[in-house]
């Protein structure tokens, strides 16, 4: 098991400090969750049907009808090994570590962002996170376009896992699916704060769609989570609203973490900061209740948005309670 954020239950039991009273920061997770309207008895009650409107919604959203509806990324991530050949696989590090651990049987080799230029011509398959997660490296729309074209002249594949994209819909390379050599990832679970539902969607040719949908099976999306997608996806008032809403309190995170002497950068979902001693920062908030999210390789912590004006005050409070920890020793 690869280690994620949200790890709220193990958190309270180790600090001693009961569930109720923490501040979740370690998803990158919206704060404030779309709202899905009553589920019909009928979703819980009938196998799901890939017929119900979904599928349209979606393509309206993204801007392609080249999809595959999936229970999450996650599902896609594991079986895409399995579906796309080549031998020199690359993963830009550090990532999104399902994506190494679900290539592992090829040994990937990983690469900095730095370094994908030099490697497009010697690799078979590229793995990118766009924004990346957790540093927030965003590529130029114009070089990953360069890059595809490069891959798919000799059989490549690029796969751009999108999770993160949806506050900046005009850099997504999803209208372009369909076409040889590229897929695209994409998820609810961030921008609708939805993680729960488990809702993605797979945007590439026809073959890799169908070869997922074969070992994937039927059914993969559940009743419920269709109807939830289905609404998310069609409320445009709700988007636009949501994704000024995020870019403001991403603004707010900036500037917050900047005040206290942390360089970040991130998308408006979260905020990823390089610090030697993470792990004692880490520790420092914990025991404060706030639980943010870690990394080791290199030491880093990424801060989620605050829900509330109380939970800002209590993010700053904490941060201004430890200046000196805040700095490198």
């Amino acid at each position: 098991m690869l280690e994620h954020g949200g790890r709220l239950r193990r958190a309270a039991e180790h600090y001693g400090i009961a569930l109720a009273d923490w501040m979740d920061l370690s998803t990158g997770i919206s704060p404030w969750a779309y709202p899905v309207p009553p589920v019909p008895e009928t979703a819980w009650q009938r196998l799901p049907e890939d017929d119900d409107g979904l599928d349209e919604a979606a393509a309206r959203y993204y801007g392609s009808a080249e999809l595959l509806a999936v229970a999450g990324s996650q599902p896609a991530i594991q079986a895409l090994p399995a579906v796309l050949p080549g031998a020199r696989v690359r993963l830009l590090a550090p990532g999104y570590a399902e994506h190494a651990h679900a290539w592992r049987e090829r040994r990937p080799r990983s690469i900095d962002a730095e370094e994908v230029e030099g490697a497009i011509d010697d690799s078979d398959v590229v793995v990118l996170v766009q924004p990346n997660n957790p540093t927030g490296v965003h590529f130029d729309r114009d070089r990953l376009l360069d890059w595809h074209a490069r891959l798919a002249r000799r059989g490549g594949w690029l796969v751009v896992d999108e999770a993160f994209a949806d506050t900046t819909p005009a850099h997504s390379l999803v209208p372009l699916a369909g076409r040889p050599g590229l897929v695209v990832l994409r998820s609810l679970g961030k921008f609708f704060g939805l993680a729960g539902a488990r809702v993605g969607f797979v945007f590439a040719p026809t073959e890799v769609r169908t070869a997922l949908a074969e070992r994937l099976g039927p059914w993969t999306l559940a009743g419920p989570a269709r109807w939830a997608a289905h609404h998310a996806l069609a409320d445009t008032a709700w988007q636009a609203a949501q994704r000024a809403r995020l870019d403001a309190a991403g603004a707010r995170l900036h500037r917050l973490l900047q005040a206290h002497g942390l360089e970040s950068c991130g998308p408006a979902l979260f905020q990823y900061v390089r610090l030697p001693h993470a792990a004692q920062v880490h520790a420092a908030f914990a025991r404060r209740g706030i639980l943010l999210r870690r990394f080791d390789a290199p030491p880093a912590l990424r801060f989620g948005l605050p829900a509330d004006e109380p939970r800002w005050a209590r993010l700053e409070a904490a941060l201004a309670d430890c200046p000196n920890l805040l700095k490198e020793p």
